[in-house]
C-alpha cells in the first residue's frame, strides 16, 4: 500500500446548510453509482485516492472550492447515501470525523464477516496508515477525520485530515491499497493497472503475504512509503480567481452550453431538450465521472457547475441543481433498466467537450463568466450559506 496523496488546505470552520447537504448526498450518490456501472468499485476508489479528484467532486457538489471542509461534508455526504446501496454496489464507507472515526475498527470488522473476509487485516491497515500520518511524519498535523472505504473485493482506499491551528491549515491524506495512481488512461477506457496492485484481494487465501506486508509498514522509513504522493495545494485566498483555473477548459464548458450549433449537438448526445445552465453543470458532472486524472489539476473550474455555499464563483443555483440531479437520477433509473442510452449520453458529452476544447481551442472571459453566473443567480434560484430564507422542501 502506499499513500497516493495529499492535499493542504485553508482551514475553515462552520457548518453545511440542511439545503446543501441533502444536495450534495444525492449528487455524491449519483455520480458514484455511474463510476460504477461503467467501470467498478475499484475504479472509485482509485478516483477517491486522487487529491485532485476529490477537490473537484466536492466542488461540483457546491462546497466551497478550496476549504478543509470539503472533506468532512463529502465523505459525510457519500456515507450517507451510499449505506442503503452498500450491499448493492460493493462499498461501504466506514469512520468520518471525531468520535466517529473511533467506529472504523468495529464497522470493518461487522462488514468482513458478512463479506467473509480478513477484518483484522483491514482494522490493521486503518490503525497503520492514521499512525503514520498522526505520528510517523512529524508535520504538526494532528488527524481528526479518518474514513474507511472498503469494496466487497477487499480494495481500500483512505481519506483522512489533520489540523494545524498554529498555520490555520489542514492537510488532507489519501491512501489506495493498489500501486496505481492514475485511474483512467483515456475516458473511453477503464481503469489502469486493473488486477495489478501490492493488495487487491483479501479473501483470497493467497493474500496472507500482502496482509503481512501491512505490518513491514511500520519497519520502512516513511520518506519510501511517501515517495512520489501526488500533491494539492489550495491558495490563501477565498474568492475564485482566473488563476485558479483552466480557462480553455471553461472556455470549452461553456461554449458547448451557450453556443447554439454546439448546443444542439450536445443535447441530442444526452438525449435530452436541456437549458444551456443546466448543459454546463451536467457537462462538468460528466467529466467528474469519466476525465482523466490530468484533468483535474484545476479543480477550482468544477465551482462552474453549482457554485459555491460561501458565493465563491456565484450562489448555488438551486434549479440547476436539482434539474441536474433529475437527469442524472432517471439516466442512472433507465440503465438499471437495461436502458443505457441516457447515462451513455453523459460519456458521449464528456468527450464532445474535450473534442471542442482542442479543435476550436475556445478561451472563456473569466470576469464575463462570473458577471453572467451572478446575474442570472435570482432566476436560478441562487442561495449561500449567509441567506435567511426558509428552508426549501426537497424536490426529490
Amino acid at each position: 500500500m502506499k499513500r497516493s496523496g495529499t492535499a493542504d488546505l485553508p482551514l475553515h470552520r462552520g457548518r453545511v446548510p440542511q439545503w446543501l447537504a441533502e444536495r450534495m448526498t444525492k449528487l455524491g450518490t449519483a455520480v458514484t453509482e455511474a463510476i460504477v456501472q461503467d467501470y467498478g468499485p475499484s475504479a472509485f476508489l482509485s478516483r477517491l485516492s486522487d487529491p485532485f479528484w476529490f477537490q473537484a467532486l466536492g466542488a461540483v457538489m457546491g462546497m466551497d472550492w478550496h476549504s478543509s471542509g470539503i472533506t468532512a461534508s463529502v465523505m459525510g455526504a457519500l456515507k450517507r447515501g451510499l449505506a442503503p446501496r452498500a450491499e448493492e454496489l460493493g462499498l461501504y464507507i466506514c469512520g468520518g470525523r471525531g468520535r466517529f472515526s473511533r467506529n472504523t475498527p468495529q464497522e470493518l470488522i461487522s462488514i468482513a464477516e458478512r463479506r467473509g473476509f480478513d477484518g483484522e487485516a483491514l482494522v490493521r491497515a486503518s490503525r497503520l496508515t492514521a499512525r503514520v500520518d498522526n505520528n510517523a511524519i512529524a508535520d504538526g498535523f494532528q488527524i481528526y477525520l479518518h474514513s474507511f472505504v472498503v469494496t466487497a473485493k477487499g480494495d481500500w482506499a483512505v481519506v483522512q485530515q489533520g489540523l494545524n491551528d498554529r498555520s490555520g491549515m489542514a492537510r488532507r491524506y489519501h491512501w489506495h491499497s493498489a500501486s496505481v495512481r492514475d485511474f483512467v488512461t483515456e475516458p473511453h477506457t477503464g481503469i489502469v493497472g486493473e488486477n495489478q496492485g501490492m493488495i487487491r484481494n483479501l479473501v483470497d487465501g493467497r493474500a496472507k503475504p500482502a496482509q503481512t506486508a501491512l505490518l513491514e509498514i511500520t519497519r520502512e522509513k516513511p520518506e519510501r512509503i511517501l515517495q512520489a504522493a501526488r500533491h494539492l495545494r489550495m491558495p490563501d485566498h477565498h474568492e475564485v480567481r482566473a488563476e485558479n483555473i483552466d480557462l480553455k477548459r471553461l472556455g470549452a464548458v461553456l461554449a458547448v452550453a451557450y453556443e447554439r450549433d454546439l448546443r444542439q449537438f450536445a443535447e441530442l448526445l444526452l438525449l435530452e431538450g436541456l437549458g444551456p445552465r443546466t448543459l454546463q453543470s451536467l457537462a462538468l458532472i460528466a467529466e467528474v465521472v469519466h476525465g482523466a486524472p490530468s484533468r483535474f489539476s484545476d479543480p477550482a473550474r468544477f465551482s462552474f457547475a453549482h457554485g459555491g455555499k460561501d458565493g465563491h464563483p456565484f450562489p448555488v443555483p438551486l434549479r440547476t441543481y436539482d434539474e441536474s440531479l433529475d437527469v442524472l437520477r432517471t439516466s442512472l433509473d433507465q440503465a438499471r433498466l437495461d436502458d443505457r442510452d441516457k447515462l451513455d449520453g453523459f460519456r458521449r458529452l464528456e468527450r464532445f467537450v474535450r473534442a471542442v476544447e482542442a479543435r476550436l481551442k475556445p478561451e472563456a472571459g473569466f470576469d464575463a463568466a462570473v458577471t453572467h453566473e451572478k446575474a442570472i443567480s435570482p432566476s436560478l434560484d441562487g442561495r449561500t450559506v449567509s441567506d435567511n430564507r426558509p428552508r426549501q422542501l426537497t424536490l426529490f
